[in-house]
């Protein structure tokens, strides 16, 4: 094995390694887009379905506490 053969192969397996991540960040585009979608769409539905009008608000008397909503630790 040469040392030019050896360089050609490293910058070969770079230019892999780049197309992949090309990739992924492309499908990881489209995956955040998605989930965007699905959010909004469960947002519209809870609203229409009535389950969802107003934001969570704290009961005063679990104000005096500071732990969140139950399965929130």
């Amino acid at each position: 094995m040469t040392v030019g053969s050896g360089e050609a192969r490293w910058e070969a397996e770079l230019r892999s390694l780049r197309e992949e991540l090309r990739q992924m960040r492309s499908d990881q585009k489209e995956l955040e887009q998605t989930i965007r979608q699905l959010v909004q769409t469960f947002r519209a539905l809870a609203a229409h379905l009535g389950i969802a009008v107003e934001p969570y608000v704290r009961k005063e008397s679990d104000r005096s506490s500071d732990q969140g909503p139950p399965g929130f630790a």
